[in-house]
């Protein structure tokens, strides 16, 4: 396959167009009476007309046939991707989830939708506030059919096999150790090379977007040039057997279809498009003197509330990087929070939990239930003589953060592991370890 070609920055105004077809893109204007090559002007709009020009967002494409071209829309079978939060009963306990396995293609071919398994989640998809966590596995790519989300954005962390997603503004490849975020209403499919699997934080209402840096300055983190947006591919292909595009709408799913390939954009411009990162180019700020800097410092995308300072969700990684601090327990120190955290691990060992916690896997610490370091992770950092070192040296763990207090699916319940436990056996060994003979304090 050859090296793909992309557009670079964070929400920047792009512009562009098919080689194949110079000129396909209109000059000073959106929709002429007749376009170039006799295309079809058509928009997407991510947010209301009447936003303010700062958070305005829209696209503009120039396709062959117009997407209002198709049949009508007909429910398709659902199987584990859900929005009903009342599954079950809440239940605060700690929970973790070993790799889910990836069938084999023989065995069952699964492709990226039917591959969504939701696991936890909160909100409402008609109200366009809330968020969903889920688990994608797939063994074999879409033929012949898209999906596109009205309910919210996608966020999608590959942690096997590698990704070629198509979209209407072009090609992404997304690996392991990367990101894409696949906005609402944008068209793709999803081409796998092998057993695949991954995650997904779908956020509704609300578009991720950097954080601020605030006494950081203006360099940091996630930096804007490193945001990849994809050039102008379109394919003219009529599709005898039927062309099925998928809607995800109010959490449903539906199916409609055309005799063409959707993506037969020929050139776009606008602001609002699909994009990828590479987690590696992420900046990291740390403490150098004492004590555990906020994990809020390893931010790489934020989609904010109405609350300042709030969001809806965040996405947070904790990279290879140094550790210097002195006098200090520097893993992650034990917590009660006011949000929810989803944990997952890409690749490698995380730092707090060393056993149990594996890459594929994930866990869940709800709204103000108590977490924290494994005790052979507390055992081991309280002992260490405090040299500067490597902190997460081979691994990529990250956090989607929330302030909704989220609620575990029936599947996820039935397909977790129970900590409660597992958090008071570790207790009881750290208890002998830092008083042998169990004396009341201050004897």
């Amino acid at each position: 396959m050859a090296e793909l070609k992309y557009l670079s920055g964070f929400g920047n105004e792009f512009s562009s167009e098919d080689p194949r077809c110079p000129g396909s893109l209109p000059e000073g204007q959106n929709s002429p009476q007749v376009c170039p090559y006799g295309l079809y002007a058509e928009q997407l709009s991510g947010s209301a007309f009447t936003c303010p020009r700062s958070t305005n967002k829209r696209s503009w494409f120039y396709r062959i046939l117009p997407s209002v071209r198709h049949k009508p829309f007909v429910t398709y079978e659902q199987k584990n991707l859900t929005h009903n939060w009342d599954e079950v009963e809440p239940d605060p306990n700690q929970m973790r989830w070993k790799p889910y396995q990836i069938p084999t293609a023989a065995a069952h071919k699964q492709d990226f939708i039917d591959g969504l398994y939701t696991l936890c989640g909160a909100g409402d998809t008609r109200s366009r506030n809330g968020i969903a966590i889920h688990i994608y596995t797939a063994n074999t790519s879409m033929i012949d059919r898209c999906l596109y989300n009205s309910d919210g954005d996608f966020l999608i962390v590959p942690q096997q096999g590698k990704l070629l997603i198509l979209t209407e503004f072009g090609k992404l490849l997304v690996e392991p150790n990367e990101i894409c975020v696949i906005q609402q209403g944008m068209r793709f499919s999803v081409e796998v090379f092998g057993e695949a699997r991954g995650y997904v934080l779908e956020v509704f209402g609300v578009h991720f977007e950097l954080p601020d840096l605030g006494p950081i300055g203006a360099n940091g983190l996630a930096n804007p040039r490193d945001f990849l947006t994809p050039v102008a591919w379109y394919e003219d292909r009529t599709v005898e057997a039927g062309y099925t595009v998928i809607s995800k709408y109010q959490g449903k799913l539906f199916s409609s279809e055309q005799d063409f390939s959707p993506f037969n954009v020929v050139a776009w411009h606008g602001n609002y498009a699909p994009y990828k990162y590479n987690l590696e180019n992420f900046m990291v700020i740390n403490c150098v003197a004492f004590d555990h800097a906020d994990p809020s410092i390893f931010t790489v995308l934020t989609a904010k509330s109405l609350r300042p300072g709030v969001a809806i969700a965040d996405f947070v990684i904790f990279p290879p990087r140094w550790g210097v601090a002195d006098h200090t327990f520097r893993p992650p120190y034990y917590h009660r929070n006011c949000m929810s955290e989803f944990m997952g691990l890409i690749k490698g060992h995380y730092e707090a939990k060393e056993e149990g916690f594996q890459p594929g896997g994930g866990s869940l610490h709800s709204v103000m239930t108590p977490h924290g370091p494994d005790a052979g992770c507390f055992e081991k950092a309280s002992k260490a003589k405090l040299e500067p070192e490597r902190v997460a040296e081979g691994t990529m763990a990250f956090m989607f953060e929330s302030s909704l207090s989220m609620a575990v699916t029936k599947w996820g319940m039935e397909t977790c592991q129970r900590l409660d436990k597992n958090y008071y056996q570790c207790w009881e060994s750290l208890r002998s370890y830092f008083n042998p003979n169990n004396k009341p304090l201050g004897k």
